[in-house]
């Protein structure tokens, strides 16, 4: 087993193109596994890992659930709405006390930017990022480039497009950072009030037009508005968003090209994206759920050789 060169996932911007190479073939390995009748490997028998979220989840909890029970792992779930976060407990007390059941590695969600980081600084054990508020989601950046090296056979050169709410989406900043470190080309498009001030200086182009940016790109990845993360009103309303930024048929006919489309979900049917094309042939949607357990599989397997267990 190659090792990663870090001992933690805590952003996309501490990995270099070889790790992210590792992760990708040790997920090839995974995914085969997940597809056979018996769909678990005894590989991290004795292991605790503990899921914090703060903040709600659907996918990337049931995901990593799951990518820890097909490597029989043990697991406990902790969710801040039933927890001692409601009385006042800290981040950091909850996790040492969590810690100091012999737990092993922690999983964590949390609203705040960096939380994951700070964990990673005041406690001696292994942290994976589950998201940490407008900031970084390594995880699904490294399933959606999974995805397109899976449909297309590599990601170098390939032109791909964020579309949508980039100011807000911490998967945006995640697949840029994959996407320049395994050669593609990016682009940002939505309105102009959500698209962050200096984002070229990442190295990506930005378009305010959407069927401008779908003619350059091979690759749409279609992100949903964050309301619950919008202070202010960034656009006149839903409706004229719609008008301008939706993915739908009448659009992919003008372009006259096969694009190949992602969504990191949760889906606003209807908003970003029609169902139509969410559910064609040119969607990967179903196949990132599927591939985001085996990567999930590959970050754990992988950074469990950095657990200390003195």
């Amino acid at each position: 087993m190659k090792d990663l060169s870090t001992s933690h996932l805590l952003g996309i911007k501490d990995l270099n193109q070889n790790d992210i190479e590792i992760i990708f073939n040790t997920a090839d390995s995974f995914k085969e596994v997940i597809n056979r009748p018996i769909k678990k490997v005894p590989t991290l028998r004795d292991v605790t890992i503990a899921n914090l979220f703060f903040e709600n989840s659907t996918r990337t909890k049931l995901s990593f659930e799951l990518a820890q029970k097909r490597l029989s792992a043990d697991i406990i779930n902790f969710s801040a709405g039933s927890s001692s976060v409601k009385k006042g407990e800290t981040l950091i007390d909850t996790a040492n006390n969590i810690l100091s059941m012999k737990v092993d590695m922690l999983v964590m969600r949390h609203p705040n930017s960096g939380a994951a980081k700070f964990l990673a600084k005041k406690t001696n054990t292994v942290i994976i990022n589950a998201g940490d508020g407008t900031h970084e989601h390594p995880t699904q950046a490294l399933l959606d480039t999974y995805s397109i090296r899976e449909k297309l056979g590599n990601v170098e050169g390939r032109k791909v497009a964020l579309i949508g709410d980039i100011k807000h989406s911490r998967v945006a900043l995640s697949n840029i950072f994959a996407l320049k470190k395994l050669g593609a080309q990016v682009m940002v498009c939505g309105p102009t009030t959500l698209i962050p001030k200096y984002i070229k200086e990442l190295g990506v182009l930005v378009e305010n037009n959407l069927e401008k940016a779908l003619k350059w790109c091979d690759v749409a990845n279609m992100l949903r508005i964050q309301l619950e993360r919008q202070d202010i009103q960034y656009f006149p309303s839903l409706r004229e968003y719609t008008y301008q930024f939706q993915l739908n048929r009448e659009i992919l006919n003008k372009i006259q090209k096969p694009i190949t489309i992602l969504h990191p979900g949760p889906v606003n049917r209807g908003i970003e994206i029609t169902s139509e094309i969410a559910d064609s042939e040119h969607s990967l949607i179903l196949n990132q759920v599927e591939n985001g357990v085996a990567i999930r599989m590959a970050i754990i397997y992988l950074l469990a050789g950095s657990i200390n267990r003195s």
